[in-house]
Order: structure tokens, then C-alpha cells, then sequence
């Protein structure tokens, strides 16, 4: 990525209900601690 982070660079935690990883997203931000899954799907099948 010519102006930011490679992708591999990124923290990244596992999902509490899939079990994958996932790699932190500029949408999460000013959250990232309290993230725990992966997507809107894991977190309502919790």
C-alpha cells in the first residue's frame, strides 16, 4: 500500500464466536479493545 500500513502490519485478534482472525479496521478505531467479533453476523450468533 503505497501511502499507508500493509495489511500484515495491522494488529488483529481472534473472533470470540468463529474462532478466525480478524485485523484491526479504521472504523474500529477508537474501540479496538472492546472488539471481539468479527462481523455483525458472529456478533448476533453469539
Amino acid at each position: 500500500m503505497p501511502n499507508g500500513v500493509d495489511k500484515r502490519d495491522l494488529p488483529t485478534k481472534t473472533c470470540l464466536a468463529c474462532g478466525r482472525p480478524f485485523a484491526w479496521r479504521k472504523k474500529w478505531a477508537r474501540d479496538w479493545d472492546n472488539v471481539v467479533y468479527c462481523s455483525d453476523a458472529c456478533r448476533n450468533k453469539r
